[in-house]
């Protein structure tokens, strides 16, 4: 890897990692998902009013599917609805980071020593090539927002490799919600890739079958992210 993440592994699906299906994605399910990475990486700005005709005529399909993407989006805190106002991409709050983390320092440990238990060979192999493009990484060749979604990916394969499914789309939502602190602040974090870098030893751990190795490193990475935000505040 020179000057770009590795496309095949740090940039693969950023939204729903390894989570593979015989069956094509519904109509619905694919509006979710796209808007949901916009609302994420803030392509849709908070605040912002959302049109379902509009992204409807955009993705070519009906304005049926779109309205049920926005009603999950609704559920998970990403989009609002106000009667005869409309719906709107929820703000983000810097105050809602504590609440997030302690949250998240308590799932995210559980859902790294359940990956390095339940993965599959195939998860293993994947989470191993993920650790390698970390290792290889050129931070100054980079650009933040393909760090971020390399970090997306990341947490997202290894929420995958749980096999709890209510685990798994628990801690979606809620590094969701982490994301987006992260995006409305990318200009004044200076190390976004030493961040995504600290995954390397926490892909390791659980590649090894380290369960109490990973929990620890999942742990502090998520304590260090709150630290790393706060020190901006």
């Amino acid at each position: 890897m020179s000057q770009t993440v590795n496309q095949a592994s740090l940039t693969r699906d950023p939204v729903d990692g390894l989570r593979p299906s015989a069956e094509q994605p519904s109509m619905s399910e694919r509006a979710y998902r796209e808007i949901r990475d916009r609302l994420v990486m803030l392509d849709i700005r908070p605040g912002t009013p959302i049109n379902d005709q509009h992204l409807a005529l955009e993705f070519g399909i009906g304005r049926t599917p779109v309205r049920e993407a926005l009603k999950r989006l609704e559920t998970e805190r990403l989009v609002v609805a106000f009667p005869r106002r409309g719906t709107f991409a929820t703000e983000v709050h810097l105050t809602d980071l504590a609440y997030l983390t302690e949250v998240r320092i308590l799932l995210e440990p559980a859902a790294a020593a359940h990956a390095a238990i339940r993965a599959r060979p195939a998860e293993r192999r994947f989470l191993t090539s993920l650790a390698d493009s970390v290792d290889e990484l050129d931070a100054a060749a980079v650009p933040a927002r393909e760090l971020i979604r390399a970090d997306l990916t990341i947490h997202r394969a290894v929420y995958d490799s749980t096999h709890n499914p209510h685990l798994r789309d628990t801690l979606v939502r809620y590094d969701n919600l982490a994301t987006r602190i992260w995006c409305l602040m990318l200009d004044q974090i200076p190390a976004v890739a030493t961040h995504v870098q600290q995954h390397g030893p926490l892909l390791r751990a659980i590649v090894a079958g380290d369960a109490d190795g990973a929990a620890s490193q999942a742990r502090e990475h998520v304590a260090g992210f709150e630290r790393q935000v706060r020190t901006l505040l």
